[in-house]
């Protein structure tokens, strides 16, 4: 037995735990490039919400964003899925289940690419919604010819723009209101520049360059929810329980969080924040993706080597843990959170949120997977609070000090392999995934470490000195090179755990 509408429409008993709402067909006012996990346990699930209290009373028609994808299985289940949310809330283990229905249909572009285009002759149709990767908004040099697919993602949306401009001329009204969910920054900005470039090189009228430029809006946003997707260590257990199959079945946290950057009337037309949910419409969007990088990221990243050559390879197990997860607790609330200009009362929720989520029972989180491209994420999430803690205080910050010191221990590596630098802890080897450039340069200065007096002095301070990895000489730093020295010496001599040990006790 397959979910399908059939299904939800029968007197079939659905677990009394799952939530299941049997709205009326309503029309389609969305059209969302992605069909993945992620854009099902967020936005779908923010329509749905809205649509059960009758504020939005809209669904979403998806475009698959590449010729392979989940569109046969969604059309196969008329548009819906089964969600469970898991994980903990106000210190309480939560769960929540629910069939989701705000999906009317799925389209492959590359197979039925008139069918994609007509959606924009449907005036109702009035909002755009991505999440095709990162990579997604990216300029691609395509030609455009009528009748024939386009590849990137913003070569679809300006041919769907045009076909909207050709039915309904400049008209203001039918402009669209554009909101990525892909995670670069500024990504509305981005992608705008991106669709006016190819209009520009298709030779498409100045008429519908100006209409694009002036009456569609491009909103930069912010998400942020772990979605975990397709449970399949745990199907076949689930699919017994619910009674039915579901192909799509999806799964995430708890949490969520979307920030759009825009004119506060669209937040009438989207009404999310009605129904409960943790959206919000600002004029600048800055302080909260700082914040998610300062204090989520940041906390990922400052712990990861700590946590991993101490001997933990979960998030959760080591936040949890009564050391290491002082040492996070200290690094976020001393010394992250002081260099955040955002009011005292919210970032302190933030954090409070963020180690509830890295204890999710649900979700397995997996040190060395973070710990892909640490020297980059370094210098974006954590070096920038290390900068302006000491900005405030005068001197380094002893704990965040301690976390570089860390990964350049982490950085030992005894070769390169296969492009990984192989590293070695007690629990025995491992690979860390970095641009080889940063992996060559540990690599030698480990090589020339010998042990003896000012052996880790010469190490640490040609580290901080390397402006190719950090675009500044760290030694610079008031009290940071003596701290990190200081901090080295004792991982390398006595390990990670009475290392951090010793930290604390300061």
């Amino acid at each position: 037995m397959k979910l399908n509408r059939k299904l939800l429409e029968s007197d079939f008993a659905f677990p009394t735990d799952v939530q299941v709402t049997r709205l009326p067909i309503l029309p389609e006012r969305i059209i969302q490039f992605g069909e993945g996990n992620f854009l099902r346990a967020f936005v779908d699930w923010m329509v749905h919400q809205a649509n059960k209290q009758g504020l939005f009373n809209g669904r979403v028609v998806v475009v698959q964003p590449l010729p392979s994808g989940l569109v046969p299985q969604l059309n196969q289940q008329d548009g819906l899925y089964t969600l469970f949310l898991r994980g903990i809330q106000d210190g309480q283990v939560v769960e929540k289940k629910e069939v989701i229905s705000s999906i009317s249909r799925g389209i492959n572009p590359y197979e039925d690419w008139e069918s994609f285009l007509a959606c924009a002759e449907k005036p109702e149709i009035r909002y755009v919604i991505s999440n095709t990767t990162e990579a997604g908004i990216a300029y691609v040099p395509e030609e455009y010819r009528e009748g024939v697919p386009l590849s990137s993602y913003p070569g679809k949306l300006t041919a769907y723009l045009y076909r909207r401009f050709r039915k309904f001329g400049p008209d203001p009204a039918m402009g669209m209101v554009v909101i990525p969910c892909e995670l670069i920054d500024r990504n509305g900005d981005n992608l705008k520049s991106i669709v006016l470039q190819l209009a520009r090189e298709w030779n498409l009228p100045a008429g519908f360059i100006e209409w694009v430029e002036k009456h569609n809006y491009f909103l930069n946003s912010l998400v942020d929810r772990i979605v975990t997707g397709y449970p399949r260590d745990q199907i076949d257990e689930i699919t017994a329980y619910l009674g039915y199959e579901d192909a799509l079945l999806d799964t995430g946290e708890i949490f969520h969080l979307w920030v759009i950057e825009g004119d506060v009337r669209f937040s009438e037309e989207l009404p999310f924040h009605k129904v409960g949910l943790n959206v919000k419409w600002v004029p600048d969007m800055t302080p909260y993706r700082t914040r998610k990088v300062r204090v989520l990221n940041g906390a990922h990243t400052m712990t990861v080597p700590v946590a991993y050559l101490h001997g933990f390879d979960t998030v959760r197990e080591a936040v949890e843990d009564e050391l290491v997860g002082t040492y996070v607790r200290r690094g976020i609330f001393e010394e992250i959170l002081p260099t955040l200009n955002m009011d005292a009362r919210e970032i302190n929720d933030f954090a409070q949120s963020v180690l509830e989520r890295f204890q999710n029972p649900f979700i397995k989180h997996y040190w060395i997977d973070i710990a892909l491209n640490s020297t980059s994420k370094f210098k974006t999430r954590v070096l920038p609070s290390i900068v302006e803690y000491t900005r405030i205080r005068g001197t380094a910050p002893p704990l965040l000090s301690f976390s570089l010191a860390a990964l350049i221990a982490f950085y030992r590596g005894e070769k390169i392999e296969d492009g990984m630098l192989v590293g070695r802890r007690d629990k025995g080897i491992y690979r860390l995934r970095d641009d080889r450039e940063s992996l060559l340069f540990f690599q030698e200065q480990w090589a020339d470490f010998d042990g003896v007096t000012g052996s880790i002095d010469r190490l640490v301070r040609n580290v901080l000195a390397n402006r190719s990895l950090w675009s500044m000489d760290l030694n610079e730093i008031p009290g940071l090179h003596e701290r990190v020295a200081r901090s080295l010496e004792n991982i390398v001599e006595q390990g990670m755990a009475a290392s951090v040990k010793q930290l604390l006790a300061k």
